[in-house]
């Protein structure tokens, strides 16, 4: 099932929770995420909707890849996410976590054990998401579409995932740390302005396939950017 989370608190026990960052992540009928963790400027607990182009020093985290879960009782689950495309390394391993049903129904606590950026040890860890239902763009339903690049010669791979009214890309065009660029987009219906970029976070003259994938009102089976391929691999009702 595709779900839309977004990221309420993060608590590396026993610390207390807090959220540094806005972090949404997109997974799609097939399980194909795309997940993008933006530190917030102090004193902010949200991104401005401006267009704004930031430095990567601004992102805490992003993944890109393909999601597997194994309930284990009602309500209970174990996940994990197996990253085709990590910023923090080429070959990242996957991760997991113990995913608890909340009772709002709309709401998922995740446990499990990570590397703690702040201490590099490994630290039991608590994440809860919200995950609301995708919302119509336009027409009667909600959609969900993923477009992949990849290019093995130029060491370059991204992955773009639209669901409802969120999009989201990323990129690795290589092995190094400034090889990475991130976006992300909503829709909004209340100024007639439909689609709009939130975020980018890395360079801000790489092209990128979003604007034409989001307006488009019927997909093409592949998109063009510069020399390279997106192929879409995902285009359904949801």
């Amino acid at each position: 099932m595709a779900s839309i989370s977004f990221r309420k608190f993060i608590r590396w026990v026993p610390e207390e929770a807090s959220e540094p960052t806005s972090t949404l992540v997109l997974t799609s009928p097939e399980k194909r995420f795309v997940d993008i963790r933006v530190l917030l400027p102090d004193g902010k607990d949200s991104l401005a909707n401006n267009e704004e182009i930031l430095p990567l020093a601004r992102l805490d985290w992003a993944m890109a890849g393909f999601s597997s879960s194994t309930i284990l009782s009602a309500g209970h689950s174990l996940s994990q996410w197996r990253h085709w495309i990590d910023s923090r390394a080429v070959d990242a391993p996957p991760d997991e976590g113990h995913m608890y049903a909340q009772p709002d129904g709309l709401s998922t606590l995740e446990k499990g054990q990570m590397m703690n950026p702040a201490t590099g040890k490994d630290t039991d860890y608590e994440e809860m998401w919200f995950d609301p239902p995708p919302k119509k763009t336009g027409g009667d339903r909600a959609v969900c579409a993923v477009l992949m690049m990849e290019d093995e010669k130029a060491g370059k791979k991204g992955m773009f995932v639209r669901l409802g009214e969120w999009a989201q890309v990323f990129v690795r065009d290589g092995p190094g740390e400034g090889d990475l660029v991130a976006e992300r987009w909503g829709w909004r219906d209340d100024d007639g302005k439909g689609w709009r970029r939130i975020v980018r976070l890395g360079d801000g003259e790489r092209k990128l396939p979003c604007e034409e994938v989001l307006l488009d009102e019927k997909l093409k089976s592949e998109y063009r950017v510069g020399n390279e391929v997106w192929k879409v691999v995902e285009d359904v009702e949801v």
